[in-house]
């Protein structure tokens, strides 16, 4: 069983266009919420703590692929539910599903990789065995 975390939002009209409709990249930036939330939720120390401990500054996108079967407007109730689907030697691929109680709005797949800074530049390093454990 793939471990799975989830956020609520409740759809304000701020996050609609003028059509009534949730603006497309509020579900990315809910979907990004969520990622650092599922983390969290696998006891994952903070990006700050791993920074000072690790060397790791975080899980910066590589790719993202978004799919929207149905609308949201504002007052609704949508879930973002998260889970790892595919850990790679140095990327792991997250899969987000937001829905409004059983509905299906959209769904979302990161490619994300761990990081640290070497020679000054952003390098991905294979993906922490510790971390993967925490978070399957």
């Amino acid at each position: 069983m793939t471990r799975s975390t989830s956020i609520s939002v409740n759809v304000q009209w701020g996050d609609c266009d003028p059509a009534d409709i949730v603006f497309f990249p509020n579900f990315n930036r809910w979907m990004d919420a969520s990622a650092q939330h599922f983390f969290t939720q696998c006891g994952v120390p903070r990006w700050r703590e791993l920074e000072t401990t690790r060397g790791i500054v975080g899980t910066p996108l590589l790719e993202i692929n978004t799919k929207f079967y149905k609308p949201a407007t504002y007052g609704d109730h949508i879930e973002v539910h998260t889970c790892v689907e595919e850990w790679r030697a140095k990327v792991f691929i997250q899969h987000h599903r937001v829905l409004r109680g059983d509905v299906l709005l959209c769904e979302g797949r990161e490619t994300r990789a761990f990081v640290q800074r070497i020679d000054g530049r952003l390098k991905a390093i294979a993906v922490p065995e510790d971390i993967k454990a925490m978070c399957s």
